[in-house]
């Protein structure tokens, strides 16, 4: 469920150089940290794994421009065995936004939107978005949020600028309230808001976590309890790669306690469900 595209054929990338290398910094990893998306198609497809993709658009909000959701979108459809595209639009741009939002899904055929409110530098419950969000509930697609600590800028003087309140995931109970239709999913295990996490889950129908961005042998205990029990339906295997690959995720989680019953929904049924690509038996 959390898959990012780093940089477009022409060699564009998602972010400046800067903030790859303190995300890097911060996650260790040494594998290629700015795969395209037939990168991401071959790497998943020696996986025998689907991947939902998506960049961030925070134009806006880092000054730099983004990579184009919908040449995603027509890359990935070559890809279409393994690879399902998300759209990104910057709510900072408005009616713009909107109209974005709109054409990725009626001429572009997207399931949902990537919002990244840290680097995007908006505050999701700022009545100046309810347009965007009304667009999306309308429209039936997935609004998948970051929540918690980042890495991106992490390290830097003033984490670059990057304010960490704009992704507590509070401030997404009131979005989840005021449109009971728009599904939202929060991205990553919250820290340091796992907690509050957790009630917003629980409390709203609308709202699913996905586990990416933390390797499972560092989530937080409640959480573990939560996805083996209440939240069992509502949890989605993401790894953030490449920041983490699904190789080292699966290698953790097989070292957590979690009930048999509870993989398949986690793995894979609960993304079906959620994204509708699942009719009666057959997926």
């Amino acid at each position: 469920m959390h898959t990012h595209v780093e940089a477009d054929h022409h060699g564009h990338l998602s972010l400046d150089q800067e903030l790859m290398d303190a995300s890097a910094a911060y996650f260790r990893g040494e594998h290629n940290r700015t795969p395209t998306v037939d990168d991401l198609a071959a790497y998943y497809r020696a996986r025998d794994m689907a991947a939902v993709i998506f960049t961030v658009d925070a134009g806006t909000g880092l000054d730099h421009p983004p990579l184009s959701s919908e040449e995603i979108v027509e890359r990935a459809a070559a890809h279409n065995d393994v690879l399902i595209p998300f759209g990104s639009v910057d709510p900072r741009r408005g009616e713009a936004a909107v109209r974005q939002a709109r054409r990725l899904v009626e001429e572009y055929g997207v399931k949902g939107f990537k919002f990244h409110p840290g680097l995007q530098a908006f505050a999701p419950d700022d009545p100046e978005f309810r347009p965007l969000w009304a667009a999306l509930e309308e429209l039936g697609t997935v609004a998948l949020f970051h929540t918690g600590q980042t890495g991106i800028g992490a390290g830097l003087p003033g984490g670059r600028g990057i304010k960490l309140r704009y992704s507590d995931p509070l401030l997404l109970d009131d979005v989840a309230a005021e449109f009971p239709g728009l599904t939202i999913v929060m991205a990553h295990p919250a820290v340091p808001w796992v907690d509050t996490q957790i009630s917003v889950a629980t409390h709203k129908a609308n709202v699913y976590i996905d586990l990416s961005g933390w390797s499972p042998k560092y989530f937080p205990p409640q959480l573990v309890r939560q996805l083996n029990g209440p939240l069992r339906h509502k949890v989605l295997f993401g790894s953030d790669f490449p920041v983490i690959t699904p190789d080292r995720w699966f290698a953790d989680l097989a070292k957590l306690e979690i009930k048999d019953e509870v993989k398949p929904l986690l793995l894979k049924e609960n993304a079906l469900r959620l994204l509708g690509l699942r009719t009666g038996e057959a997926a």
